[in-house]
């Protein structure tokens, strides 16, 4: 038993996108860790993280504001920013994200771009 599943949290205010998303990624084998706020994602510490997607538009802390935090403890740690607003989406530091996606985004693309971050980032490069 030496494969270990890739842990990948999601923050979202929206519990129908935590279900769903959970769901999605325990489907293609993650482990998945819901978090409602960014608050409650930091007191539940990062360490054991492998990515994080989180929504941007939340109450209290927003998406920007916790992708910098993480940045800062976990600078190799990839973060994926997610947004039904468009408004923001159109924003240039949202434009800057590397991994971004508009709600409702395609799920394979979302795979997809999840196995090549974890790749990435085992790879060291």
């Amino acid at each position: 038993m030496n494969k270990t599943r890739h842990v990948v949290a999601i923050v979202d205010d929206d519990p129908r996108l935590l279900e769903s998303m959970g769901d999605l990624l325990e489907s293609a084998g993650y482990v998945a860790r819901s978090f409602s706020s960014a608050g409650s994602l930091l007191v539940n510490g990062l360490s054991d993280l492998d990515l994080l997607i989180t929504d941007i538009g939340m109450p209290g802390i927003d998406g920007f504001e916790l992708r910098d935090l993480v940045r800062k403890s976990r600078p190799e740690l990839p973060v994926f920013m997610i947004t039904g607003r468009h408004e923001i989406a159109d924003q240039g530091r949202a434009q800057g994200a590397g991994g971004f996606f508009r709600k409702p985004f395609d799920a394979q693309a979302l795979l997809a771009a999840i196995a090549n971050a974890l790749h990435k980032s085992t790879d060291g490069g």
